[in-house]
């Protein structure tokens, strides 16, 4: 099959180009015109924070937006009428704003203390009428210059919340250009040819650009994450850059076997096109299995993700030949002295002579204290830590449904009694909603949203403590509020991953099984595909978590891994790390059916592989470290060192040296397949 698709590509160059710049312009188009929006909800159905989240939303619809907090630190005293007079000033102004529902001031009584113990640092409460996402910019913009006018020597004033947060977030900007410089600089060194290093880019390029507007159509029915097209990015240049350099350097080896142009593209197909279709598929899969996570908010990343893989793929092994049709002999025009080798040299190359932390992750939401120390929301953060407690900065909001008249009577115990509760600093009393039927209590922690002893309060405030309050009653009171909804999610995802894990390891080991015909094959290959993940995620526990060599990448704070980290870094690195397994792994098998000698056949294999493995995942390692060290939001440094960390350990110790040891250990037995499987 990919000799035909081969032979008629390269021979029909011309439609085959012309098929994918249509494609292209009529994606393009259709994005614009017929695209859907990204999804800007967060929502996790069957859990109790969720569904105290919607009656929140129901029955006080005016609490149910994100809110932003204004804090301000006076060495006068918040009290003073002077800086009274200001502050009400700014509240009234902001009341103003056109998605803004109320200021609840800290000079107004019923709600938490709102005032420092030493009167210097005060805050207020900005509630929203909808979620952080949909606030614009140029709200949130207003609302800070009115901050700033207000502020004097003696005042200052600073804003927080995961309005505040949301609208700091911005695209990386430099990081992309420095990562497509590297790649050009490393492409380079690799091929030695100008021409033969822009093949790679051009791939990439089609592949994101279909793909990024198929994931606009999607999103016309699927619920797609704002950030997916950054996801997209980094994976298309990736794989697409992959890809093609494996098919490329094949081209380039036939060459120099003395090929015509013609057979050494059918013969690159039919090697390098076969690796390249099977590690498409296994990357597809691996993005499909976010689907058994069962969140609605990934659905759009496992299928948006899924697509730009099967569009590079598609690239590759039907653009890519047309385009060395046009190519030919002239590949390695314009090639730089001392660097073009042989591709029939890798004999004479290094190649051929040559995780506990792990078990400790914990998994969370980083809260803002760990934004950048210039940001608003770090700066607010840090003030009103500093004059109330960490607590303050994530506050948890029981909803109930009272049951009738005497529910209210036992909520308000229920406060009382929380006031005095270990590990909370403050517990309001019951606010009813007009009919009665419902009332909310905000309890403030003594502990950070993202510090594990706040997941430990949430759980006893739902196992003991309000159960104990409630029984024998009709009242009903569910634990909602940001902290609470991260740390359900932090436990469904713990649930899920598993099935994930076992799911996409199970279809690969199919797949590989039958492409290898080998049993131990892909056994190995799962195995070392794990060890490579393992590695990574012990990375991100040691420098994250820990806090070790944390100043280096930019963070000054350690907290827990990110609880959709883990997800989503699996689904990527597994599929990533088997494209170097199913391209290092033929060309063994090559050598073995040519030889019939294991040890000839390892050594072959990775020799001729080292080169090219080694220069995809030094293009792979600079693209996600610059992410790292571009991009100031710890959330992203962490899934780009996450990535860059598994993909160095996959292709310099798994892949060049366990991989090839274990199979010089292993010896025939890597290649023995029941005859029952193989009839």
């Amino acid at each position: 099959m990919l000799d035909r698709i081969a032979r008629w590509s390269y021979r029909r160059r011309w439609w085959m180009l012309a098929i994918w710049i249509v494609a292209l312009a009529g994606f393009l188009v259709l994005g614009q015109t017929a695209g859907g929006k990204y999804a800007e909800d967060f929502s996790l159905p069957g859990t109790e924070s969720q569904h105290g989240f919607d009656l929140l939303k129901e029955q006080f619809p005016s609490q149910s937006g994100d809110p932003a907090q204004i804090v301000f630190k006076s060495d006068a005293g918040v009290t003073d009428p002077a800086v009274q007079a200001t502050m009400q000033g700014l509240f009234d102004k902001i009341a103003k704003l056109p998605l803004v529902d109320g200021v609840q001031s800290p000079y107004a009584q019923g709600g938490p203390p709102a005032v420092s113990r030493d009167g210097k640092i005060g805050y207020a409460t900005v509630q929203f009428a909808v979620a952080a996402p949909k606030v614009p910019k140029a709200e949130v913009t207003q609302m800070e210059d009115f901050g700033q006018a207000a502020e004097s020597s003696g005042l200052e004033i600073r804003f927080g919340g995961p309005v505040i947060s949301q609208s700091e977030f911005a695209p990386p900007g430099n990081a992309e250009a420095v990562a497509g410089l590297a790649a050009i600089i490393i492409l380079l060194i690799t091929f030695g040819s100008v021409l033969a290093m822009g093949l790679p880019l051009l791939m990439a390029a089609f592949g994101i650009g279909i793909a990024l507007p198929l994931i606009l159509l999607f999103a016309r029915f699927l619920s797609v994450p704002n950030f997916t097209p950054q996801l997209a990015s980094m994976i298309g240049i990736g794989v697409g850059i992959d890809y093609a350099l494996f098919i490329v350097t094949r081209y380039r080896q036939g060459l120099d076997e003395g090929r015509d142009p013609e057979d050494a593209v059918v013969r690159a197909m039919t090697t390098s096109g076969r690796a390249v279709v099977f590690a498409g598929i296994i990357v597809v899969i691996s993005f499909l299995g976010i689907l058994l996570m069962q969140f609605k908010f990934v659905q759009g990343i496992a299928v948006g993700g899924a697509a730009t893989v099967f569009v590079t793929m598609l690239a590759a092994i039907t653009l890519l030949p047309a385009v060395l049709g046009f190519v030919g002999r002239n590949i390695d025009k314009f090639h730089i002295p001392r660097l073009r080798r042989s591709e029939a040299q890798h004999h004479e190359t290094f190649w051929y002579r040559l995780t506990i932390p792990l078990f400790k992750m914990r998994l969370g939401f980083a809260d803002a204290g760990n934004n950048p120390k210039t940001s608003q929301s770090r700066q607010a953060y840090d003030l009103l830590t500093a004059g109330f407690g960490p607590g303050f900065n994530g506050p948890l909001f029981l909803v109930a449904k009272t049951g009738g008249p005497q529910g209210m009577s036992t909520l308000r115990s229920l406060s009382q009694g929380l006031a005095t509760t270990p590990g909370i600093v403050a517990a309001t009393p019951p606010i009813p909603n007009q009919s009665g039927t419902t009332a909310i209590i905000t309890v403030i922690p003594t502990t950070s949203p993202q510090d594990a002893a706040t997941s430990d309060l949430v759980h006893q405030l739902r196992d003991e403590t309000i159960p104990q309050a409630i029984t024998g009653t009709n009242v009903h009171v569910f634990v909602s509020g940001l902290t609470a909804i991260s740390i359900d999610f932090s436990q469904k995802n713990a649930q899920r991953l598993p099935i994930l894990i076992a799911v996409v390891i199970g279809l690969s080991f199919i797949l590989l099984m039958g492409v290898f015909r080998s049993l131990l094959v892909p056994v190995k290959a799962a195995i070392m595909n794990l060890l490579s993940i393992g590695a990574a995620y012990g990375v991100l526990v040691a420098v994250f978590q820990w806090g070790w060599l944390k100043g280096v990448i930019g963070i000054d704070k350690a907290g827990p891994i990110e609880a959709w980290a883990p997800m989503m870094l699996f689904t990527v690195l597994f599929g990533l790390s088997m494209d170097y397994e199913i391209f290092l792994l033929p060309r063994i098998r090559e050598e073995y059916l040519r030889t019939r000698d294991n040890n000839v056949a390892v050594a072959n294999g990775v020799a001729a592989t080292g080169r090219v493995i080694t220069a995809a995942a030094a293009i792979m390692v600079t693209v996600f470290l610059s992410f790292v060290i571009g991009f100031p939001l710890r959330q992203i440094k962490l899934f780009g060192l996450g990535l860059a960390a598994a993909v160095l350990v996959d292709a310099t110790i798994v892949r060049m040296v366990l991989v090839p040891a274990t199979m010089e250990l292993l010896g025939e037995a890597n290649w023995w397949y029941p005859k029952w499987l193989s009839r």
